[in-house]
């Protein structure tokens, strides 16, 4: 390996450490409380250091959101190829449930923990295109389920449908990222909940027919 290539590589290692300490940082202290200093300080290195990768932590905060959020719509990308809405739709909830489950501090930061928001031109993640946009392609997963006349009459708005079905799952998720290890409850397995969420919320839109 020549020594451009080794410099590049060290500089993909640091930067990864960067964002995995704010992701860490972010969702323990809150994203107000967590300043360039405490990100250098978790990694050991100088903040002038970190300031060569990033400018401030709202760059910082930009990156760790557009990769997380990628990585969800990444999830989604083989349910596309479902012939059917309604199994497809049932597919994204379980999907989402599997990538909160196998990676809870990005589920904590993407959607639990407060931050400011960001959209600007040079995002790396097209707001509207289902391919990179984890909200678009349930919303046009839902809005084809109504198209071909799947669910009862007066369900027919497509953003109402998507949002009530992702805040049950969302209910389900954070439920177990933030009480599992609570005593008082006979917790069934996740993935049970998850499943019989998604299985109720179908059931109570379709006309007349069974999603399993």
């Amino acid at each position: 390996m020549g020594t451009k290539e080794r410099r590049e590589r060290e500089k993909a290692e640091v930067r990864g450490k960067i964002l995995e300490a704010a992701r860490e940082l972010f969702v323990s202290e809150g994203y107000e409380a967590v300043t360039m200093r405490k990100i250098a300080e978790r990694i050991e290195y100088s903040a002038t250091a970190i300031y060569f990768h990033f400018k401030d932590k709202e760059a910082v905060m930009r990156e760790l959101c557009e990769t997380d959020f990628l990585a969800l719509a990444q999830q989604f990308a083989a349910i596309g190829m479902l012939p059917d809405p309604v199994e497809r739709l049932r597919a994204i909830g379980l999907a989402y449930a599997d990538f909160a489950f196998e990676h809870p501090n990005h589920y904590r930061l993407m959607f639990m923990t407060p931050h400011p928001y960001h959209q600007d031109e040079d995002s790396s993640i097209q707001k509207g295109n289902p391919e990179e946009d984890a909200y678009a392609f349930l919303r046009a997963t839902v809005s084809e389920a109504i198209a071909a006349g799947r669910f009862l009459p007066g369900f027919d708005d497509a953003e109402l449908l998507a949002q009530t079905m992702w805040a049950g799952m969302h209910g389900v998720v954070s439920l177990q990222i933030a009480k599992a290890d609570d005593p008082w409850v006979e917790w069934r397995p996740a993935q049970m909940r998850a499943q019989t969420m998604v299985d109720t919320l179908i059931r109570g839109l379709l006309r007349g027919e069974s999603p399993l």
